[in-house]
């Protein structure tokens, strides 16, 4: 099968499990996407030269056909003779015209004001189209399950160790907030993305050769491909806003990493809070068949690690020495493998947490743990609150003190007459939390439910 001889694993092993998406990726970072997008701004161009009064409508519809019907395969054959690729796409392009229409195939045009036009204009739709849509469904499972599990009880965790206890819905309600914040950044990050039509040096030397106002020229051009012109160039657009909208991908795609690691330790055997749905005939280890494996979380994580050093790479390319060179023209062409691998992560993310299971026994049975413990903090702020001049080493001594008797801390303090007398100034509901450690979850289930509403009006605006 041609399958198996792909050389990206993206082609024979990842998009297998999500054919659809596939699909849509293919439509704007596929080589033909890149040919065709490139052959649209060749169009764009026409239609910008005759708002100029520089050709005929005629013209446009010529060029407008030989864009919608060029064939990828015959620009690459024509490429191995120029050794140019948009000199190849703008002969293909001329060889489907008349002889009227072929002076204003690229007229005033550099390489670039064709492929960086080209290049926004793809990242913008797939963002859009692709990137948005993956990333806002993941949020509202997100938001659906911190909402379910608001009041589920959870031992907050800090270094690996037990702190105080939150609920299960405000640990995932951070997660709602993290990836909310970067749905917004990098929508806002796609439409500042830019075109331009400013010549070989960015100065439009020559298109005021021919035109009254180049700058209205870049400005039409900009326009038919749905973006804006680059305020100032030099043979390339300005790398800043690709590099912005990037940079929103990446660190996305580290909230992703960082909610799946966290899920996959919640599902130690040690700790068993959640679990992923199994399949009947799903199995999780060639020798040990009791195993269930939470390869799916690691699976995102695995992405994140080969895809987000590829970042420093799109850093690099910023630079480009004076007006430009060529140092990008490689490490450019692996800029789209960033945003399938995050579709990728993100799709396979919410498809696990759609079906993800909480243990809400194991989670009391870990809290019980220490709950005798998690006092230590409440009852160091009351007895500071009264007036207990170091507080915070007294209840630091009573921990040992339990430690070592394993008595809890409230039968110390009951032993305590000072302590007692005390605490007594308080009122008794102030006491609440000593006495029944789950209730002392502080403000997570008002704050989660805070957070999803915020996030449930917010991407509705995306």
């Amino acid at each position: 099968m041609e399958l198996f001889n792909n050389l990206s694993p993206l082609d024979h092993r990842y998009y297998l499990s999500s054919p659809d998406l596939a699909k849509e990726l293919r439509n704007y970072l596929s080589e033909e996407a890149v040919i065709r997008s490139e052959a649209l701004a060749e169009g764009a161009l026409v239609k910008a030269l005759y708002k100029a009064g520089l050709c005929s409508l005629d013209v446009v519809k010529e060029v407008e056909e030989a864009v919608l019907n060029i064939c990828p395969q015959e620009v690459y054959e024509e490429e191995q003779k120029t050794q140019h690729n948009i000199r190849a796409l703008v002969n293909c392009i001329r060889n489907h015209v008349s002889d009227d229409a072929k002076p204003w195939v690229h007229f005033t045009a550099t390489s670039l004001d064709i492929m960086d036009s080209a290049a926004s204009y793809r990242y913008k739709k797939v963002t859009e189209e692709v990137v948005l849509k993956r990333l806002i469904d993941l949020e509202k499972t997100l938001i659906k399950l911190a909402r379910e599990n608001a009041q589920v009880l959870q031992m907050g965790r800090t270094h690996g160790q037990h702190a105080v206890p939150i609920t299960f819905g405000f640990a995932l309600a951070l997660y709602v907030e993290r990836l909310g914040e970067r749905i917004v950044f990098i929508n806002e990050a796609s439409q500042k993305l830019t075109a331009k039509l400013a010549g070989a040096v960015g100065a439009y030397n020559a298109s005021s050769l021919v035109v009254e106002n180049p700058l209205q020229l870049e400005a039409d051009y900009a326009l038919e491909l749905g973006l804006k012109p680059a305020a100032i160039s030099t043979q390339i657009v300005p790398p800043e806003a690709t590099l912005d909208l990037f940079h929103g991908y990446v660190s996305a795609f580290g909230v992703l990493a960082n909610l799946a690691d966290d899920m996959r330790h919640l599902q130690r055997s040690e700790i068993g809070e959640v679990f992923e749905y199994f399949g009947k005939t799903q199995v999780g280890s060639s020798t040990m068949p009791h195993k269930r494996n939470p390869w799916n979380f690691e699976h995102v994580k695995s992405l994140w690690k080969s895809f987000m050093p590829r970042m420093t790479t799109i850093y690099m390319d910023q630079i480009s020495e004076h007006q430009r060179d060529l140092s990008n023209s490689a490490s450019a062409r692996f800029y789209g493998e960033i945003i399938a691998g995050l579709c990728l992560a993100a799709e396979r993310l919410n498809r696990v947490l759609s079906r993800i299971r909480v243990d809400e026994e194991a989670m009391i049975r870990n809290f019980n743990q220490s709950a005798q413990m998690v006092i230590a903090e409440p009852l160091y702020i009351l007895l500071a609150d009264v007036g207990h001049p170091d507080a915070h080493e007294c209840v630091r001594q009573l921990t040992l003190e339990s430690q070592k008797t394993q008595k809890t801390l409230w039968q110390l303090i009951e032993e305590d007459k000072e302590l007692v007398a005390m605490l007594s100034k308080l009122p008794v509901e102030r006491l609440d939390v000593i006495k029944d450690p789950r209730k002392y979850t502080g403000l997570s289930a008002q704050k989660t439910m805070m957070i999803c509403k915020k996030w449930e009006n917010m991407i509705e605006e995306v």
